[in-house]
């Protein structure tokens, strides 16, 4: 997570260095974005990596429309306070059995994340090289848990809390803000730095209650089409 931020800083001095304050004059008209994307979860201990692309349609040089897609993966493991509490009541009976044999009630996991998202983008393009960018953040999240039980106990644990399964999926709405910044190099290739914070509610059987999740995405963007200037 320090890299990225690391990165965010180092485009924005660069940017700021070789930008000529002057208006852009050549923006095309569409814009494919492609990035490695790191998404983390702190109220469940989980980070996340993977990718995310977008395509835009400039409707005008300030407001863009386009549909976001990503995909994260990672690993961590699920303890009794992040459970409902009725999930925490089926664990019960499990407690003094994991205390008598010294083993952590802990469930070791996979987690897959993918996120759809799509809307209007806000830019600010008054300097020639840089383009900063707002955005409200909607969209439909998709969340894959497989659990990897590491002894027979955590097996015969999970077992009762899947009804038999080792994994679960759910989708649900998340919504939020974003925005970053975009180094234009050439009116045809830029670099882009973004972050969204987005709050949701998945497994909301066994989990207890709503989390946040900050995404940071580091990628190169490309554009096409005739220049919209004038429009």
């Amino acid at each position: 997570m320090r890299r990225l931020f690391v990165c965010v800083l180092a485009l924005f001095l660069l940017s700021t260095a070789l930008t000529c304050f002057s208006q852009q004059t050549d923006i095309r008209q569409f814009t494919v974005f492609g990035a490695f994307s790191y998404l983390s979860t702190p109220s469940l201990n989980l980070t996340q990596r993977g990718f995310d692309g977008d395509f835009g349609y400039n409707a005008r040089p300030w407001l863009t429309f386009g549909f976001d897609f990503s995909y994260n993966n990672g690993h961590s493991s699920i303890l009794p306070n992040y459970l409902n509490l009725a999930t925490q009541a089926k664990l019960a009976p499990f407690v003094p059995v994991f205390q008598e044999l010294g083993i952590p009630l802990a469930i070791p996991y996979n987690s897959s994340t993918y996120t759809y998202e799509g809307g209007p983008q806000f830019n600010y393009r008054k300097m020639q090289h840089v383009t900063l960018f707002a955005r409200p953040a909607l969209g439909l999240l998709h969340g894959v848990f497989t659990a990897k039980p590491n002894n027979p106990y955590i097996g015969e644990l999970v077992s009762g809390l899947l009804n038999g399964k080792t994994s679960a999926s759910d989708n649900v709405v998340f919504y939020g803000f974003g925005g970053g910044i975009t180094w234009e190099i050439t009116p045809r290739f830029g670099l882009r730095v973004a972050t969204d914070f987005v709050h949701y509610n998945y497994f909301s059987n066994l989990l207890n209650g709503g989390r946040n999740s900050v995404r940071v995405v580091v990628g190169t963007k490309f554009n096409f089409g005739k220049n919209i200037v004038g429009k």
